[in-house]
């Protein structure tokens, strides 16, 4: 099969409809925000990484940080997200501290897991972080088992489950949604189409051009996003939430969306360009094209968000130092939070 690459034109987009959500002042700031947490957070554990600091490998999410911000701003404290691999973005988008995550992947008592789940592992229940997870499509049954909890409850929280182009081909994507179509649930699946899945352009491998189309034989409504656009997905996972709030039942919605980065760190990115990578980074950089947009509108000007940008810096430094500082857990532990 001859090789395919992504392709570097815009991502497609589902048919225009009127925006129904408006970010205000306030809410464009914490976007901005905590995307600038995400990117640091992620430069800064390169470096970690680089220097030995923490075990395992460090799957970053530079790039797609619109999803995940944009997302978790449509969401409550106690609603339920699910993650991947690729997690530190979305528990830092859904309230997870600077420090304890830092703690948790540099394997410290003083982390989210005591140090014990690591960079691919990080859980916060008292925020409805339910574990970032190392198994592709591993949270597909746990959001699904979340959104009827809370179907069985009565509540009206609602559970979030992201996921990537490799693990919509998995078979539990089918088994669970539709669980959740016949079943009426508060769920909303979010693909983050970064292009390829590992090493692997998600054309190769995927029967449909666009993920979203899925939707159509599974019972429920598929949307296509910008995933470079944080407003574009805060408006279309706040009008899902909504939805299923008033128990309408979930959405698939498809963010095409791309990783700056490698696969992980020391990836050496053989089977796409420098040219891609450039134009989507120039492009499509989700921070930049918010904070052009906050200055479009005056409500910030680029000194006001560069000095955010300065703090937030700060933040993430201190939170090494805190990680550092940190002792590990003590031998004991390694008997305990296990299943025999």
């Amino acid at each position: 099969m001859a090789k395919r690459t992504a392709k570097k034109t815009a991502p497609k987009k589902a048919k225009a409809r009127p925006t129904r959500v408006r970010a205000d002042a306030d809410k464009l700031w914490f976007m901005y925000r905590k995307m600038s947490e995400i990117r640091l957070f992620e430069e800064h554990i390169w470096d970690v990484y680089t220097r030995g600091l923490m075990p395992g490998l460090a799957h970053l999410y530079i790039g797609e940080e619109a999803v995940a911000v944009g997302t978790c701003a449509a969401l409550r404290d106690d609603d339920y997200i699910t993650s991947t691999h690729r997690g530190h973005g979305h528990c830092l988008a859904k309230g997870g501290k600077l420090d304890r995550m830092m703690a948790e992947i540099m394997g410290k008592e003083a982390g989210y897991c005591r140090g014990k789940g690591g960079s691919m592992h990080i859980a916060d229940m008292e925020i409805g972080i339910l574990g970032a997870n190392g198994i592709v499509g591993g949270g597909f049954g746990i959001c699904t088992g979340a959104g009827l909890s809370a179907k069985l409850r009565g509540s009206d929280q609602v559970a979030v489950c992201f996921f990537g182009d490799g693990a919509a081909n998995q078979g539990i994507m089918l088994e669970t949604i539709n669980m959740a179509v016949i079943w009426n649930l508060p769920v909303i699946y979010i693909c983050e189409n970064n292009q390829y899945g590992e090493h692997t352009p998600y054309q190769n491998v995927t029967g449909v051009a666009d993920i979203a189309q899925r939707a159509e034989g599974l019972g429920l409504e598929g949307i296509i996003a910008e995933g470079s656009d944080v407003l574009e997905i805060y408006e279309r996972v706040s009008v899902a939430v909504a939805k299923a709030r008033k128990g309408d039942g979930p959405t698939l919605i498809e963010a095409k969306t791309y990783r700056f980065h490698g696969h992980h760190v020391g990836d050496a990115q053989t089977y796409r360009t420098r040219d891609e990578v450039g134009w989507w980074s120039e492009q499509k950089d989700p921070i930049r094209l918010l904070g052009k947009y906050m200055v479009a509108k005056k409500v910030a000007n680029q000194a006001e968000l560069n000095a955010l940008y300065e703090q937030v810096e700060r933040e993430v430094l201190d939170a090494i130092e805190f990680g550092k500082d940190a002792p590990f857990p003590p031998p004991e532990q390694a008997f305990e939070d296990i299943y025999a």
